[in-house]
């Protein structure tokens, strides 16, 4: 039998009909795209025996939903991935182009190829050999491709909400969320959540002749910058009143799992030319996973063209984010950091907030959960040794999704690798990694089939 996505292959011709097509969901000229991709993988599904294939509506990018449901006395997973991706800038910095997949030393190069149609493509492989061998699954299955993740899941919630009994399940096994790095087995068991806003302050009715006005008249940019400064303190950390009030502490088993991660702070800062910073009464890796941050994505005011321009701006502003740490709820971070804003605003500007839709709190996957341990039972055999568990700094927006609204925990088994480029030019992936993920992936369905089912 031919390797995994060997060129030439059927699965290699799919994939990379798959990582052709430009399904960029932030661009909003991408709706045939999108729909080129759920098509595609729609053919896909029927070929493998997937039924009731169907696209569901959530208000924005639809997402693809398959059933097999025909072992019964076994537990019912939800298999999710997403189909789409991420804008390819910029252009000129990619090797290769972008949606065109190209092999080179052992790795296959393209927008998506990691995140996510490569690994969704591996577990759809792991199921088309399974029905082909055998003529069924171990256990019964439900698929949902989204066609938001990349935007922030944005109208997943809608969609589950509006969905909930068709997408009910046991448990959920993700094609997304990349392992760490491919020398260290590890299983991800939490997530961190996230909220934004963005405020603009106003000083005048218009921007001001520096000359005329300058020494009399108030600077946006000098407030804005101010506001900005006034959310952290010297040490690094959040100035914000009440802000880390709820965090959770982590138990005994995150705590001895923080201890044994082999995380380096000073050497992957120095992969990407920066320095420690941070709040310094945590050590870390605390820090990235069970801490909080508060973060400036963009400040914004004035003039920023080539030259020189004599200005005093009228209006200026900046974005930010909050990745949140177990405990913490969205809604009541942003009216926080607010409510910050506002008191710290001087009497002669005019500040408004603006708060992003949605946010998602963290996650923490239960130490005990059957998924999780045949997960780790798979990996420990084709690693060779027992994986280490870790959370991510990130945001999974589903994990959070899934247990508010379905009541089910997800964990993630993706292939790729966070090496691998994804959001970046020259996203590839390794090809080895999509063998062990056909690999994995049908190893933990048939360790499901085996094992007794009490649910």
């Amino acid at each position: 039998m031919s390797a995994p996505f060997a060129a030439g292959t059927p699965e290699r011709e799919r994939l990379e009909r798959l990582l052709a097509i430009p399904s960029v969901s932030a661009d909003p000229a991408s709706g045939p795209a999108m729909g080129q991709a759920r098509a595609l993988l729609a053919g896909w599904l029927a070929a493998i025996g997937f039924e009731g294939i169907v696209e569901l509506d959530g208000g924005g990018h639809p997402a693809l939903y398959a059933e097999w449901l025909h072992a019964p006395g076994k537990p019912t997973l939800l298999v999710y991935g997403h189909y789409d991706v991420q804008p390819p800038d910029p252009l000129d910095l990619w090797e290769s182009p972008p949606f065109v997949a190209t092999e080179r030393d052992g790795r296959l190069y393209a927008r998506g190829a990691s995140d996510d149609k490569g690994p969704v493509a591996a577990a759809l492989f792991a199921l088309e050999r399974l029905m082909a061998e055998t003529g069924g699954l171990p256990v019964n299955v439900k698929i949902l491709l989204e066609g938001e993740e990349e935007v922030g899941s944005r109208t997943l919630g809608a969609l589950l909400e509006r969905h909930r009994e068709r997408l009910s399940a046991d448990a959920c096994l993700s094609a997304d969320g990349a392992r760490w790095r491919p020398d260290l087995p590890t299983v991800n068991v939490g997530t961190r959540g996230i909220a934004a806003l963005e405020f603009r302050v106003r000083t005048a009715a218009k921007d001001l002749h520096s000359g005329r006005y300058g020494g009399i008249a108030p600077n946006a940019a000098q407030v804005a910058a101010r506001l900005v400064a006034s959310l952290h303190r010297e040490d690094g950390a959040i100035a914000v009143t009440g802000f880390n009030d709820d965090v959770t502490t982590p138990d005994p088993v995150e705590r001895a799992a923080a201890q044994a991660f082999p995380f380096d702070a000073d050497a992957v800062l120095a992969e990407v030319g920066a320095v420690p910073a941070g709040d310094a009464a945590f050590a870390p890796i605390d820090r990235l996973w069970f801490r909080p941050t508060l973060e400036i994505n963009g400040i914004f005011g004035g003039y920023d063209g080539p030259g020189s321009k004599t200005v005093i701006p009228a209006r200026a502003g900046a974005k930010i984010t909050m990745r949140l740490a177990p405990g913490q709820d969205p809604a009541r971070c942003r009216d926080l950091v607010e409510a910050h804003l506002i008191r710290h605003c001087p009497p002669f500007a005019t500040l408004s907030v603006h708060h992003e839709e949605g946010g998602v709190e963290a996650t923490r996957l239960p130490s005990e959960h059957w998924l999780l341990a045949a997960v780790e039972e798979t990996v420990a055999i084709q690693a060779g040794r027992r994986p280490l568990r870790m959370r991510i700094g990130a945001t999974l927006p589903i994990t959070a999704l899934f247990a508010r609204i379905l009541g089910i925990e997800t964990v993630m088994f993706s292939c790729s690798t966070a090496d691998e480029d994804f959001h970046a030019p020259n996203e590839h992936i390794r090809l080895s990694g999509l063998a062990d993920g056909v690999a994995g992936w049908r190893d933990v369905l048939e360790r499901l089939g085996r094992a007794p089912w009490p649910g």
